[in-house]
C-alpha cells in the first residue's frame, strides 16, 4: 500500500508544533483581514477586538461568530459578492456558490493558492480512505452547484487515480460504468449510495460482480450511522467512509481514516471549535456542541469563526492510525435547527434515520411528521414503508 499518509510530516505533527503553526497562521489571517476586509474590520471593531488581541489560540473566543445569514445580507447590501472577499480580483480563479437549499446561495471565491490547498487537503482525505495511484474513481459528487465534485476530481488526479467524472444522478449510467469500466472507488451522497444498492439488487447484480473497494459518502448526514454504513457496505461490497465539507469552508476537508474512528480535521488549515449553542462559550473535548470553523490559510473568501449550525464533539487524542490532528468521533451528530423536543425528550432526525435503516423490513427512506400546538410539539409520527419482501 506504500506510505501510510499523504503528508506524513503534517498529519503526524506533534500537537505542540501544530498549535504553534495554527497560532502563527491565525495571527497572519486576522491581520490580513483587518486590512483588506471592511466586513470583518467593522464587525470586529464593533465587538472591541482586533489583531493585537490574538496572543494565544484561545483568544479567538473573544471574536464574534459569523453566520450564513450575515453573509447573505452582506452580499445583498454589497453586491455581487460582499466585502468578505479578501483577495484582489486579478487573483480569483474559481467561483463556487452554496447550494441555496436554506436560502439565497452564498458565493465563495478561490484563488490559485486556495485551489492548491483544497486539492491537497482533499487528496489527504482520499489517501486516508485507502485511495492509491492506479485506482479508478467514479465521482458521483455533483460538478454543479455543490462543488465537492471539483475538489475530488482535482485530488484524485493528483494522487494518480483514473477519474470517471459522471457527477450526481444518472443511475443507469452509474451502473453501466461500474460494470464496464470497473471502478474501485465511488464517491456520492449516502442516500444515493443506498439507492444504488437497491438499483443493483433489482437488476440482479451482486456486489461480488463489481470491482468497488472503497466508498466515500458526504453532502448529508448518515454515513457514520452504523445501520447506514452497513447497508452501503453490504450492498456495494465496500468499506464505506464518512466525508464532510461545506461550500463556504471547503467541500471535502474532513474524512475518516481506515480505522473509522471519526472525522479527521486538517488542523494546519482549519481551526476547529466546539461551542455551547446558547452561551457560545468554548466546550471541553468530548462534549457535544456547535461546530465553529476558522480558515487559517484561505485567501479568497476566508471564514473566521463560521457558525456551521452542525453539532459535533472534538477529540484531540491521537488516532490509532497515528494521525495527531483532532477528530470528531461519530461525525456530525445533527443540526441545531433540526432538534425536536417532544415531552422533554430531545432528538435529531439522524437518530430516527439510524433506527429506520437498522430494520431490514423497512425501506431506507422515511418522513417525520411533527404536529405543533401553540409552539409545543404535540405529536411526532415517523412514516416509513415496508420493503415488500
Amino acid at each position: 500500500m506504500g506510505r501510510a499518509y499523504w503528508d506524513p510530516e503534517v498529519e503526524t505533527m506533534d500537537r505542540g508544533r501544530l498549535k504553534a503553526l495554527q497560532l502563527e497562521r491565525l495571527k497572519k489571517q486576522i491581520e490580513r483581514l483587518y486590512r483588506t476586509s471592511p466586513f470583518y474590520r467593522q464587525k470586529w471593531e464593533a465587538a472591541g477586538v482586533g489583531p493585537d488581541d490574538i496572543k494565544h489560540l484561545e483568544d479567538i473566543a473573544r471574536f464574534p461568530v459569523v453566520t450564513k445569514q450575515e453573509l447573505r445580507e452582506e452580499q445583498a447590501n454589497h453586491p455581487p459578492l460582499g466585502r468578505y472577499v479578501a483577495a484582489e480580483p486579478a487573483s480569483w480563479r474559481e467561483f463556487h456558490p452554496s447550494s441555496g437549499t436554506t436560502g439565497a446561495p452564498v458565493g465563495t471565491v478561490w484563488t490559485e493558492n486556495d485551489v492548491e490547498v483544497i486539492t491537497d487537503v482533499t487528496a489527504r482525505t482520499l489517501w486516508a480512505y485507502g485511495v492509491r495511484p492506479g485506482d479508478i474513481l467514479q465521482n458521483g459528487f455533483s460538478y454543479g452547484l455543490w462543488v465537492a465534485g471539483m475538489s475530488v476530481h482535482y485530488a484524485a488526479r493528483r494522487i494518480g487515480a483514473f477519474v470517471i467524472p459522471i457527477g450526481a444522478g444518472y443511475t443507469e449510467r452509474q451502473i453501466d460504468f461500474m460494470r464496464r469500466l470497473r471502478p474501485t472507488v465511488l464517491t456520492a451522497t449516502p442516500s444515493f449510495g443506498i439507492y444504488l444498492t437497491e438499483a443493483l439488487a433489482a437488476r440482479g447484480i451482486e456486489p461480488e460482480q463489481l470491482s468497488l473497494r472503497i466508498g466515500a459518502f458526504g453532502g448529508e448526514a448518515g454515513t457514520e450511522a452504523p445501520a447506514t454504513r452497513h447497508r452501503l457496505e453490504e450492498g456495494l461490497g465496500i468499506d464505506a467512509y464518512d466525508y464532510y465539507g461545506l461550500a463556504e469552508l471547503g467541500p471535502t476537508f474532513a474524512g475518516e481514516c481506515e480505522a473509522k474512528q471519526g472525522l479527521h480535521w486538517a488542523e494546519d488549515h482549519y481551526l476547529i471549535e466546539i461551542l455551547d449553542p446558547e452561551t457560545k462559550d468554548p466546550l471541553p473535548p468530548g462534549q457535544p456542541g456547535a461546530l465553529v470553523i476558522t480558515h487559517l490559510t484561505r485567501e479568497g473568501t476566508p471564514m473566521v469563526r463560521y457558525w456551521t449550525n452542525d453539532i459535533a464533539v472534538l477529540d484531540e487524542e491521537p488516532c490509532v492510525c497515528g494521525r495527531t490532528h483532532a477528530r470528531s468521533p461519530g461525525g456530525i451528530l445533527g443540526r441545531l435547527d433540526d432538534l425536536i423536543v417532544y415531552r422533554g425528550a430531545k432528538f435529531y432526525p439522524i437518530q430516527v434515520e439510524e433506527a429506520v435503516r437498522a430494520l431490514p423490513e423497512l425501506t431506507p427512506e422515511y418522513r417525520i411528521e411533527v404536529e405543533r400546538e401553540g409552539g409545543t410539539v404535540r405529536r411526532v409520527t415517523v412514516v416509513a414503508e415496508l420493503t415488500g419482501e
